[in-house]
């Protein structure tokens, strides 16, 4: 008899739940840049994407509603059709000169616009090697487009180059998120550059948590490294994090460009972004790459943070981006830490399984520009709290010694 695959879904979700690994997505009632309120409560915010606080910035928010008056709401078709507009192309030009490309091409998200490149590259000739720490979306895009995917051990420059050659002759593109987005830390974009030169293999970054926080300008964690555009062929940023609006962005050269504009399907049939958003996303693009104290505030609160949370002890990843996870390794222990936090005033999501490896549960605490010296103080104080009443079994870093992130 033919499993009823409704069912069959039931069934793998309730088992999930009895592992206490369930998601459910929470309704915030209002956002005030990095107060939320939630169930009635008013929280601090140390869990979302926005590193420069530009997502509820006044100019943001105004050249939105001033494009939305002039073209309104939808783009009403693919890019190819009659979706592209002036504001896509400004964005696009914009992006290119602040990384150092020749050409880009918009997708309505980050995960499509991976997806767009492996289905374009690759093939089931070809192989994808690929970070074992890599985003979902790197990982999934290898599988769907059918080629032979290749793992190396998190940020192994000399694993990669064993994987590279496992593959023999056949086509390669290795792929590596630029900042990872549960453990912050950079790749070592350097090693693998010259590792893909040497093997005649194409490199693809995805520096979704990079760009606007790391390098000159805030190009990223690509020109960080200084990689020019010969050295990472394939650059993938997204708008929806540093940049505090929604989409993303390929690019490279234009003979790239011009290719994923013919074969990428995810972006030949994708309805194009809201031109509003585009323009939005340039406004975000021009403050993100010129705001450079914005971005020493920030990085000022990382140093902040990082110092308190190594004189208290805690488990620090070695990450120098905004992202600074906490592993606490039990799922039950994270859950509790999280809601503890709560309790205080902070909402700091558990990150479970599968999201990250198991046994390696985690606080992912991550910090804005929109923070103050003062909100890093209380949330320091609200983790002490939390780590020697709530879970005080769990060991601690001496001080001045980062924990490694898991492998």
């Amino acid at each position: 008899m033919r499993a009823d695959l409704l069912q069959s879904l039931a069934t793998r979700v309730a088992e999930r739940e009895r592992a206490g690994l369930l998601r459910r997505a929470r309704t915030l009632d209002a956002t005030h840049g990095v107060r939320v309120n939630l169930d009635g409560r008013e929280l601090t915010i140390f869990c979302s994407n926005d590193y420069l606080g530009l997502a509820q910035d006044p100019r943001i928010v105004k050249a939105l509603q001033d494009a939305a008056n002039e073209t309104g709401v939808g783009s009403t078709a693919a890019h190819l059709v009659c979706g592209h507009r002036r504001e896509h192309a400004q964005l696009e030009t914009a992006l290119c000169e602040w990384t150092g490309r020749e050409a880009a091409l918009l997708f309505s998200s980050g995960w499509l616009a991976n997806l767009g490149v492996a289905q374009a590259l690759l093939d089931r000739d070809g192989a994808c090697v690929e970070d074992k720490l890599n985003h979902a979306s790197l990982l999934d895009a290898a599988r769907l487009a059918g080629a032979t995917l290749k793992r190396y051990p998190h940020n192994d420059a000399e694993g990669a180059a064993r994987q590279l050659t496992s593959a023999g002759e056949q086509p390669a593109l290795l792929a590596s998120d630029g900042v990872f987005s549960m453990d912050g830390d950079v790749a070592p974009l350097r090693e693998l550059a010259a590792l893909c030169t040497r093997e005649h293999a194409t490199l693809m970054v995805d520096d979704a948590h990079g760009l606007g926080v790391l390098g000159p300008r805030g190009a990223g964690s690509v020109a960080a490294a200084n990689l020019p555009q010969d050295d990472v062929p394939v650059l993938m940023v997204t708008l929806g994090k540093a940049l505090g609006c929604m989409g993303a962005a390929v690019l490279g050269s234009r003979a790239l460009v011009d290719g994923l504009t013919q074969f990428a399907r995810m972006f030949v049939y994708t309805t194009a972004l809201p031109p509003a958003l585009a323009a939005a996303a340039y406004a975000a693009v021009r403050i993100a790459r010129d705001d450079e104290a914005r971005r020493a505030h920030l990085h000022a609160l990382i140093a902040r943070f990082r110092q308190g949370a190594m004189q208290l002890g805690l488990p620090l990843a070695e990450s120098r981006s905004a992202i600074q996870p906490i592993v606490v390794g039990d799922t039950a222990r994270a859950l509790a830490a999280s809601q503890t936090l709560e309790a205080r005033g902070f909402l700091v999501t558990a990150i479970r399984p599968p999201t990250v490896p198991a046994g390696s549960a985690r606080l992912r605490v991550t910090l804005s520009a929109a923070h103050s010296e003062t909100d890093i103080d209380r949330l320091l104080a609200a983790l002490t709290y939390t780590f020697s009443v709530v879970i005080p079994g769990l060991p601690k870093a001496e001080p001045g010694i980062h924990v490694g992130s898991p492998s």
